[in-house]
């Protein structure tokens, strides 16, 4: 299996992986490619650019992905995305929200491959930097592979050379974002198809990966299946597992680069506390910095009563970031129960 920048992904997931949680994340994953919360560019013209944008210079290697249609907005957050030296620039066109919708971007632009094809253009002129899109694998209940097909090929003339597929179709009406993610059904083998019709570009798979053995076997399932048919995905990128159980990103993380070793529970909240000592010291409260770190324990020993403490608007409230180490000090002293 040959590894790339792309191998290991974690998902833009829209108030969820903020810079804490990217932090975090890094921590556990050390060479997996994090990806900020879909931005608009409205946000980047009109709202605090500095606070959407500024991050952590361990998150690297960092991609910020935006939402919007109009290749000029585009490329202004393409030149912000440089300024503040984001490793890539992702275009949102997978998100079936309503609300997404109504600001003509996100998974309905899969219908307008040339407006696509005009942002990339536009992103890829106003910056060095690699242009991406995310998208999903058809609308509503039309599953034929052509569609598809068509606007990977209208975008990649565009010059967009790595695709993030997320591989169910997008609902635009009648489901939730939420049931969206749930419903359509997983068609992987749509993914491997554009690799195979498509072998000068990369793709990257995304939708339903839970566990190491599952997104390893999926790479090696591309890479080694009917010889010679077909290369290798460029990688795979966890979404809300990553989320629910981000010890995940450590065990795919450990299985894709075992020569990298790996931290410690203990140094990983040692960090975490300096962390939240250094935000807190910046005016951040402490409740938001520990939000993304309520699932580190879980399907341990004492995971309740970390996810309790963490939880807790009386503790937080004091902002006191020792609040990790006496939680910590809970999760072993169950664990120890638990031996």
């Amino acid at each position: 299996m040959k590894l790339n920048d792309w191998s290991l992904c974690v998902a833009p997931m829209l108030d969820w992986t903020d810079r804490h949680c990217r932090f975090f994340h890094r921590l556990l994953a050390p060479r997996a490619r994090l990806y900020t919360e879909m931005i608009t560019t409205g946000a980047l013209r009109h709202g605090n650019v500095a606070r959407h944008l500024d991050f952590d210079a361990t998150e690297h290697p960092v991609a910020l992905q935006v939402g919007g249609s109009e290749p000029n907005e585009l490329a202004h957050a393409a030149r912000l995305a440089a300024r503040w030296r984001y490793d890539e620039i992702n275009l949102n066109c997978g998100c079936p929200s309503e609300r997404v919708q109504k600001g003509a971007f996100g998974a309905c632009l899969m219908a307008e491959p040339q407006t696509v094809a005009d942002g990339v253009k536009a992103m890829r002129d106003a910056a060095d930097l690699p242009v991406t899109v995310k998208h999903r694998i058809g609308l509503d209940a039309d599953e034929s592979y052509g569609p598809v097909r068509d606007f990977v090929g209208a975008v990649s003339d565009a010059g967009c050379e790595l695709f993030i597929v997320h591989a169910r179709n997008a609902v635009l009406k009648g489901l939730s974002p939420k049931e969206n993610r749930e419903i359509p059904p997983l068609r992987y083998a749509i993914v491997r198809q554009l690799q195979r019709d498509f072998p000068e570009l990369r793709f990257v798979l995304n939708g339903g990966l839970k566990t190491a053995d599952q997104s390893i076997a999926e790479l090696q399932a591309t890479a080694d299946g009917e010889a010679g048919a077909h290369p290798p995905l460029a990688g795979v990128m966890l979404g809300r597992e990553a989320w629910h159980r981000p010890r995940v990103l450590r065990e795919v993380s450990s299985r894709l680069w075992p020569e990298d070793g790996q931290l410690d529970d203990d140094t990983v909240v040692a960090r975490l506390q300096d962390y939240a000592a250094g935000q807190v010291i910046q005016g951040v409260p402490l409740r938001v910095v520990v939000k993304p770190l309520l699932a580190f324990t879980n399907g341990a020993p004492g995971a309740r009563r970390w996810r309790q403490m963490l939880s807790d608007a009386r503790l937080l409230a004091a902002n006191d970031p020792g609040v990790l180490a006496e939680a910590w000090a809970q999760v072993r002293r169950r664990d120890r129960r638990a031996a």
